[in-house]
């Protein structure tokens, strides 16, 4: 059965290359790799890619999913290339769907053909009574004369999408990074005009993706001769726009070098994105210079591209021996131990990073510096920890070696015993000496970056940590630093002291779904033992309690499918596939004691990578500080609460016939008490002693006055001693404090209500602002003499002033935090506060306090300097009452 079409032109064959391939998992690759030298070698690069692709995706089906042999056909002709796939199982059945729709690309069945119809020029399947064809035709593109390269022609649903009208800005960045040139379509798509951004570093615009690791900085990208790849511009608005950027290093006809930018929107990036593959070598060429044998080998990954040169060897390695599986490993810089870099062929468990020793037996054959064959694997169980479990029967390993030092280990296995010899293990020496200093070179490389990734990651951890003493805060931040970028999930325990247990502090991953299933998970077994040994540890009771959980539950739906019993399956599956790989612990330590321990997990068969193991043990070190530090700030800010809530009145009593309204702010963060202070309390029978005071300076050593003084007062108040004598017995005790003391301003009165419904006050104004009376006309006017302030002079002759407050009126009683309020030159004074006196007429108490206290924060936009008290003394009318 044929796509719908007729061919337009006939073709003529001109070359063919054939293969057959059994009915086994490595054929895949090697059809692949036979498909591609085929076509590389008839000069048709500009289809290889297609025709890997669809060529993969029908030998699967034959080898893998019919379970018969393949036999690949490649036919060469004037207009393009046919490849048939033909198998010996005769299927007859066309996944199609709803007419002619194909089969979804979820799907396993059908999305070969699936991919024909999108790739393909023509396609079609051929049956017989024993086999069955499946053919494609790939039309190669017409290129005018003068055409390097070219695409095919594309249907119009099938071309890129842009606005109606591409916009290329073009940056130049001179020598230095900073913006030299800037045209009209960059003005359009950033906002900026060239004025404003000319002589500014590129940086300032750029978001630069920034992931601890291997990527190359914005810097580094401007130095080299091409780059290309996407970033984002902050626009003048604010946003972030994701371009797509072509980079090119240029030099002027002075030889000063800059540095072109190309940049286009993210989804418009098919405008300057080069494609994937070099067009093929222009024929006619006489002079060629010849291919490095093992070039032609890997192929030719990009130099800084490591993990694309390790799986392209381990794929052309598998398939020169003709093996089913292959794995390169790397020697970590102590050279005792291997780490999985790049597999094929293994299962899903051998996953990278995985380490295994340099040596495990006292042989030859026991070392990873020097070739060994295994010819059955059986009779040496043990031999290659890598492969245990895998079916693997024989294998051959060869060192990589730089300079004599070991860098790593390749290695090729196959299922069937005594397939390998000295002859292969000699071709594969020869190969991995060719590609050791390409492989060290680029892991070098990506080594660097990785380091100069995680200082600038530690640094702006650093600077995260320092800018909380909240310990809850540390916390959070802990978990968010590390997960995603060092860790799939993380947990933090705590240590109170040596004789508590862990506790279970923080718990994130990085799917919010699995946060509870995880916490639940850790909360049911027993946390790790703290240790104060430096460096990750494994530790395996999660996936352990993870994986038993998950099978209770799967038998447990076994048992009765559907009951509610069954229904946490889900979650224990989830969190036992989110726990599955490498769970570390780092303990935290900070000024020699074990404070906590950092947990970090991979999901199912992850593992570290040592790299950013050695990352986690250097944040663990500065988090232990910074929640230590944390720790101890929260101790002292609650001791320092309770001392300072101790300094205040525990409350104020009722005054019978007296409204009482206080309002105290005292300068300085942290701080609830400062120099300036206030009291009400019962005297003796129908009395009450009130004050308000100001000692010289702010903070504890003014608040230690502040203490004094108010425990001072009551005591001296209720022997019975007069306002006067109270002041001087008081004055005489902040004298005997030495260098200690401070002067203090203090204004003290005795409160006596009376039974006609006004209040009789006695008062002592000793140096501080005047109380003022608020009479029910509006009239404002002081209610005491001034007289000199306490702290200072041995003799003082103090005396008291008598006050009568008729109903509805008002006496209001501040510190010099209030009248000496500022803004610049002005300060409210007591003018100023007589006028906003006056204008609380009529109110109760508290709102006189109040809108004292609302006129001076609206005098100034500064926060106050000054510690601040308002005690508001009111009579009410009798109806009030």
């Amino acid at each position: 059965m044929a796509e719908p079409g007729t061919r337009t032109r006939s073709s003529v064959i001109t070359a063919r290359a054939a293969a057959s391939f059994d009915p086994v998992g490595r054929s895949v690759a090697t059809a692949r790799a036979f498909v591609r030298d085929t076509l590389q070698g008839w000069g048709y690069a500009e289809v290889v890619d297609d025709a890997v692709v669809l060529t993969s995706e029908l030998v699967t089906n034959a080898v893998i999913h019919a379970g018969t042999a393949a036999d690949v056909l490649c036919l060469r002709a004037d207009d393009g290339v046919r490849i048939e796939v033909a198998d010996r199982y005769p299927e007859r059945e066309i996944p199609l769907q709803q007419g002619r729709t194909l089969a979804g690309p979820e799907r396993e069945n059908g999305r070969g053909l699936l991919l024909c119809a999108a790739l393909a020029t023509r396609w079609g399947v051929e049956y017989s009574p024993t086999r069955k064809h499946v053919w494609f035709h790939l039309d190669l593109p017409e290129r005018p004369v003068g055409t390097r390269s070219a695409g095919p022609v594309l249907p119009d649903p099938l071309l890129p999408v842009t606005e109606s009208r591409v916009r290329v800005a073009v940056v130049q960045i001179d020598r230095g990074g900073a913006i030299a040139a800037w045209n009209e379509d960059a003005e359009e798509l950033f906002g900026y005009g060239s004025e404003q951004v000319t002589g500014k570093p590129l940086g300032d615009l750029a978001a630069w993706p920034h992931t601890p690791g291997i990527g190359t900085g914005l810097a580094e990208a401007l130095r080299l001769s091409r780059w290309e790849g996407s970033y984002g511009i902050r626009c003048a608005d604010g946003r972030v726009i994701p371009v797509y950027a072509s980079h090119l290093r240029v030099r002027d006809a002075q030889g000063e070098p800059s540095t072109v930018c190309l940049l286009v929107r993210e989804y418009e990036r098919a405008v300057l994105q080069t494609p994937q593959r070099p067009a093929a070598p222009e024929t006619g060429t006489e002079s060629r210079v010849a291919a490095d044998p093992f070039e032609v080998f890997i192929g030719s990954p990009a130099p800084d591209d490591l993990d694309g040169l390790l799986q392209r060897t381990v794929e052309r390695a598998r398939d020169m021996l003709d093996g089913d599986s292959a794995f390169l490993l790397l020697a970590t810089d102590d050279e005792t131990e291997l780490e999985v870099r790049a597999t094929t062929g293994l299962p899903s468990a051998r996953q990278r990073f995985a380490r295994v020793p340099v040596e495990t037996g006292a042989s030859r054959y026991g070392s990873a510096r020097m070739p060994a064959v295994h010819e059955d694997l059986a009779a040496v169980p043990g031999a290659v920890p890598l492969l245990e479990g895998t079916g693997m029967r024989s294998v051959v390993t060869v060192p990589l070696k730089v300079e004599g030092r070991l860098t790593g280990s390749l290695g090729v296995a196959a299922e069937g015993p005594n397939r390998y010899s000295n002859e292969e293990a000699l071709r594969l020496q020869f190969a991995a000496d060719r590609i050791a200093l390409a492989v060290e070179s680029a892991r070098l490389g990506e080594l660097e970056r990785l380091r100069r990734g995680s200082l600038s990651f530690l640094v702006e951890a650093s600077d995260l940590l320092a800018g909380t003493l909240d310990r809850d805060q540390t916390l959070a931040l802990m978990a968010q630093m590390t997960v995603p970028t060092l860790a799939t999930w993380c947990a933090v325990y705590t240590i109170a002291d040596q004789a508590s247990d862990p506790y279970l502090a923080y718990v994130l991953h990085e799917d919010e779904d699995l946060i509870d299933g995880l916490k639940a998970l850790l909360v049911s077994i027993s946390p790790p033992d703290p240790v104060t040994t430096p460096g990750a540890r494994v530790w395996t009771a999660p996936g352990d309690a993870a994986h038993r959980a998950a099978l209770n539950a799967s038998m447990r739906e076994l048992a009765g499918p559907g009951s509610p019993v069954s229904s946490g399956i889900g979650t224990a599956l989830a969190t036992a596939t989110a726990v599955g790989g490498e769970t570390v612990v780092l303990p935290l330590v900070a000024r020699n004691r074990v404070i906590g321990m950092l947990t970090l997990g991979k999901p199912s068969d992850d593992h570290f990578r040592q790299e950013i193991l050695e990352l986690a043990e250097d944040l663990s070190r500065r988090a232990a500080l910074a929640l230590d530090n944390a720790r101890l700030y929260s101790e002292r800010t609650a001791i320092s609460r309770s001392l300072q809530r101790s300094l205040l009145p525990p409350g104020l009593p009722v005054v019978p016939g007296v409204e009482v309204d206080v309002i105290y702010r005292a300068a300085g963060e942290g701080n609830e008490v400062g120099g300036d202070f206030y009291d009400l309390f019962p005297i003796r029978d129908g009395a009450y002693g009130f004050a308000i005071g100001d000692v010289c300076g702010t903070g504890p050593e003014a608040a230690a006055v502040t203490g004094l003084a108010r425990h001072a007062l009551r005591l001296l108040a209720r022997e019975g001693f007069g306002g006067p004598a109270v002041l001087e017995r008081l004055n005489a005790a902040i004298l005997d404090e030495g260098a200690r003391s401070r002067f203090l301003t203090l204004l003290y009165g005795e409160m006596r209500p009376q039974e006609d419904g006004s209040a009789v006050l006695k008062v002592v104004c000793a140096g501080h602002p005047l109380p003022l009376r608020l009479s029910q006309d509006g009239t404002v006017r002081p209610a005491a003499d001034p007289q000199p302030l306490l702290g200072v002079m041995e003799d003082l002759e103090l005396y008291e002033q008598t006050v009568t407050l008729d109903p509805g009126d008002v006496l209001l009683c501040v510190t010099d935090g209030v009248t000496e309020r500022r803004e610049g030159t002005r300060m409210l004074g007591d003018d100023g506060l007589t006028e906003v006196l006056r204008s609380c007429t009529g109110l109760t108490a508290g709102a006189v306090a109040s809108r004292v206290l609302r006129a001076v924060e609206r005098f100034a936009q500064e926060p106050a300097s000054d510690d601040m008290a308002i005690l508001a003394l009111r009579i009410p009318e009798p109806h009030n009452r």
